[in-house]
């Protein structure tokens, strides 16, 4: 919850500063995100109700999260190291653009401990072919990163000593760009996506 919160307040800020012209999504740790913190979340099972206020408020604040990426004004770069899993996974089908070093592996592998992926399952299926989707929805199986790519999760493969000026270079292409015409053609894309064909 506190990263949730963390990552919200910063992309509020984010998008009232003229200076930020892309955003970087980066893990400090040597796995880019394993989704939600599952001793967090045992932790609440002892409340009074059993833990459903605590799940309802973490994955509405998960959901507010993944919408304002989609919904925010900058590109939004993925920065994949290590493991992106369940809502790791969910965080790099959310953000425009994914590079991922050669050693990162993917997967919504909630199924291995009797959950269902469901959230992550709906950015991941916007993101990658429905085959694709529902076979890591109800296997488990991790993905390597060039499976990542070839399926769309990631823009490129990068070796990993070189992720982060790899991701730069992309940022700094699209930090050199219109940010005006970045925001109106990010909103379109996004909204056009979901639409029939006639609209």
């Amino acid at each position: 919850m506190a990263m949730l919160d963390a990552i919200i307040v910063d992309l509020e800020r984010a998008a009232e500063e003229p200076e930020v012209r892309v955003i970087v999504l980066a893990a400090s740790a040597p796995g880019f995100c394993a989704g939600h913190d599952l001793k967090e979340m045992t932790s609440h099972r002892s409340d009074a109700d059993g833990g459903r206020a605590f799940y309802a408020s973490l994955f509405a604040r998960c959901s507010e999260m993944m919408q304002m990426i989609v919904n925010h004004p900058r590109i939004i770069i993925a920065e994949v190291n290590g493991i992106a899993t369940a809502a790791g996974c969910q965080l790099v089908a959310a953000c425009d653009m994914a590079v991922a070093g050669a050693g990162a592996s993917f997967g919504v592998n909630g199924i291995n401990s009797g959950l269902f992926c469901s959230s992550p399952m709906v950015a991941l299926s916007r993101n990658i072919g429905r085959k694709k989707a529902m076979e890591l929805l109800t296997t488990g199986a991790m993905i390597n990163a060039h499976e990542a790519m070839v399926a769309g999760l990631v823009n490129k493969i990068v070796h990993d000593n070189d992720l982060v000026d790899e991701t730069m270079k992309l940022a700094a292409k699209v930090a050199a760009r219109s940010q005006a015409v970045l925001a109106l053609g990010k909103r379109a894309f996004y909204q056009q996506v979901e639409k029939p064909l006639d609209e």
